[in-house]
């Protein structure tokens, strides 16, 4: 689909670059040539992705453990990159995502869905904005993954639509503020795409599994993460550099369909409470 070298030279950093989608990505933009910077809290998962994806890719990747929302963390981090080389790109995939009843959200998991999306994202942004901007580095790009949720407000996940909607908030307004210094941004929405962790906690048996979502989705089907990898690939390439303060939106149609990021969880109203506690994660 690409040239092979599409990204070659580029430097990017990935934030919750060790599974889902971000190791998709990661993956895809090895493939094309670029270095890739991998961040995560969980070190021991990011040192086996990064053994993973050189020996599958033949890339050169490194990883870096950061909880990014720490601001002191996010700091070090960015030290720590710059002092091999400057970013080129920044991907702030980091994510929380809590399925449960809004009013019964205690602030410590408000907070921690807030504190890893919102605050982590503006976090890196600013941090490789103002190292670019004072270096006086152009052509520099940063691409954030957002949710359907964030266009459209969605039940139940409050906090993660809350926190997404304040990241297309700064796209758009980073979009016009460092436009003019040579720095992009952009987003992807996406739609339903499996991921080993995210995929239990928003798609349980109580919701009808996959059986259920796929008929909310006018092609009748989940995602494929090299889709979304390529997607991704070509927005952050040179190919895309006149796409400033968008995001692009890869569901399916499903949004189309639904009318809303609300709709495919429209049933869950009127869940009874045994329901929502048989959801809740069991305490061992």
């Amino acid at each position: 689909m690409f040239q092979p070298d599409l990204l070659k030279g580029k430097r990017i950093l990935v934030t919750g670059g060790g599974t889902g989608l971000g190791r998709s990505m990661t993956h895809r933009f090895l493939e094309l040539g670029a270095n890739v910077v991998i961040c995560g809290r969980r070190e021991d998962v990011l040192k086996q992705t990064v053994d993973e994806l050189a020996k599958e890719t033949g890339g050169e990747i490194e990883a870096v453990g950061c909880d990014v929302r720490i601001p002191d963390a996010v700091e070090a981090m960015m030290d720590t990159i710059w002092a091999k080389r400057p970013l080129d790109i920044l991907v702030n995939n980091a994510a929380g995502q809590i399925l449960a009843q809004t009013h019964k959200l205690s602030t410590r998991a408000i907070d921690a869905v807030l504190g890893i999306v919102l605050h982590g994202s503006a976090y890196c942004t600013v941090a490789a904005g103002r190292r670019w901007i004072d270096a006086g580095l152009r052509d520099r790009v940063v691409m954030s993954i957002l949710t359907v949720s964030s266009l459209t407000g969605a039940p139940f996940t409050v906090p993660s639509s809350m926190a997404k909607a304040g990241v297309l908030a700064m796209t758009k307004s980073l979009a016009v503020e460092w436009g003019p210094k040579g720095i992009r941004t952009c987003a992807i929405v996406p739609g339903p795409f499996p991921t080993e962790g995210a995929w239990s906690r928003l798609m349980p048996k109580e919701r009808g599994g996959n059986e259920e979502l796929v008929k909310t989705i006018p092609l009748r089907r989940v995602g494929e993460h090299e889709e979304l990898a390529n997607l991704a690939a070509f927005l952050v390439s040179d190919g895309a550099a006149y796409i400033n303060g968008d995001a692009v939106v890869i569901d399916g149609g499903k949004m189309l369909q639904s009318g809303g990021g609300g709709a495919s969880t429209q049933a869950m109203l009127d869940w009874t409470d045994e329901q929502w506690e048989a959801l809740r994660p069991k305490r061992k």
